[in-house]
């Protein structure tokens, strides 16, 4: 692990993200008592994927197709959720 400075990370960053790249951990040190790790993103980290917007367009699609279950009381929802 390797910890720098802010201002060694906003001078030499591509340096540092080549390393994050290789699987080394960088910290980023802001301050006394602030610090951030440098980690890569891949697609299965972010929310609204490919394949989760699809799911949402699905279940609009159902709930315009009427293909819906309206559930109003709490013996309802706990029977939905298999409680």
């Amino acid at each position: 692990m390797l910890i720098i400075s802010s201002r060694e990370f906003r001078q030499n960053q591509r340096v540092y993200f080549e390393k994050v790249d290789k699987g080394e951990q960088i910290i980023v040190q802001r301050g006394k008592d602030k610090a951030y790790a440098l980690t890569p993103v891949n697609e299965d980290d972010v929310y609204f994927n490919a394949e989760m917007v699809e799911r949402i367009k699905e279940s609009i699609k159902q709930v315009e197709e009427g293909k819906v279950k309206r559930i109003s009381t709490p013996e309802g929802i706990s029977d939905l959720l298999g409680l």
